[in-house]
């Protein structure tokens, strides 16, 4: 119901004209003619005097204020128009904006709280794995310079050690680059028709040596399933399937197995990495995706790498418009899963 601020007046200055005339009636020489005159001049005064404060120093006051929140809200959330409340009832629409705008707000502060604490954590982060190779290779080559260059064994055992830290630092400097690209959208996916059963097939012959020395079996299912067409980037799919079978030799079982699977409805094809390796805790699986976060630190820093593998195969999955799932068992093993669209 629209509330009128000269309805609102006039029923006022209708129940003040009668209450007066009425109590008017009571007094004794009182005529006619007087309470009219009476009912007249209260009716009228008390409609304008309320018109008057209703309209000039209530509504347009609240109108006033629910256009500067609406105007908040357009530049603040970039809110559609059509989706402004419309209540006829000024005061009601201003309560239901003020409530709207604080809620936003609110979110938003609770939102920038957590990328705080996620910059704060990826600061420390980088600082750590940072220093850690520049340390290492610094301490090998002051300790060559000190005296330890004359040892020829010495010297190329150094020296070594320092390139592999160095070595190190380069692929963490690349795989940050390379995240910090595709988070700001400077990396494109250059997508294309691509055999994804052939390119698995190339990261295992690739990875057969790591795979033997843990004695690690690996496999792609079914083998009915000659080729596996999809629309990807043939370049960083290879990344998305490199790092996770890599992943899967590197922290399952001795002796264990790494299995692709791969599954197709009308438009997509599933692809799953499989391993029946010691598994991921349930609370560790919600962040694994995360820069830098690691389930055991002491075990992934003693099987190498950055840190930031899953993190980049989360945003090339996503850049394809998809998205990637993982589910664990302890002591079952972990699997991967994410979709593709299938090629023309």
């Amino acid at each position: 119901m629209r509330i009128n601020p000269r309805i609102i007046a006039l029923l006022l200055a209708f129940v003040i004209s009668a209450i007066t005339v009425t109590f008017l009636s009571f007094v004794n020489g009182t005529t006619q003619s007087m309470l009219f005159v009476v009912g007249v001049a209260g009716f009228l005064g008390s409609f304008f005097l309320i018109l008057y404060t209703i309209e000039i120093l209530v509504y347009r006051e609240v109108t006033k204020m629910h256009q500067t929140i609406q105007r908040l809200k357009l530049k603040d959330f970039n809110f559609p128009r059509n989706a402004i409340i419309s209540d006829p009832n000024p005061l009601k629409k201003l309560n239901q904006e003020i409530f709207v705008y604080v809620a936003r707000k609110q979110q938003e502060i609770d939102e920038l709280k957590k990328m705080e604490v996620f910059r704060r954590e990826f600061l420390a982060d980088v600082s750590h794995e940072l220093k850690t190779p520049i340390f290492a290779a610094q301490g090998f080559i002051h300790t060559l310079l000190d005296g330890a260059m004359d040892d020829e064994k010495v010297r190329d055992k150094f020296l070594q050690k320092a390139a592999k830290s160095l070595d190190g630092l380069d692929a963490l400097v690349k795989d940050l680059v390379a995240l910090s690209q595709m988070e700001t959208g400077e990396i494109r996916m250059r997508k294309e028709r691509v055999d994804l059963r052939m390119l698995t097939l190339e990261v295992c012959e690739q990875l057969e040596n790591k795979a033997n020395q843990r004695n690690t079996t690996l496999k792609i299912k079914p083998d009915r399933m000659l080729h596996v067409w999809v629309k990807a980037d043939p370049q960083r799919i290879s990344q998305v399937m490199t790092n996770l079978v890599e992943n899967a030799i590197k922290y399952g079982n001795d002796n264990g197995k790494v299995i692709v699977h791969f599954e197709e409805d009308k438009k997509h094809f599933f692809v799953t990495v499989r391993d029946n390796g010691p598994g991921i805790p349930p609370e560790h699986l919600s962040r694994i995706f995360e820069r830098f976060y690691r389930v055991d630190k002491s075990r992934s820093k003693e099987k190498g790498g950055t840190g930031l593998g899953l993190a980049i195969v989360k945003h090339i999955i996503n850049a394809h418009g998809s998205k990637i799932t993982v589910t664990s068992k302890i002591d079952k093993g972990t699997t991967f899963t994410f979709k593709l669209d299938k090629a023309d």
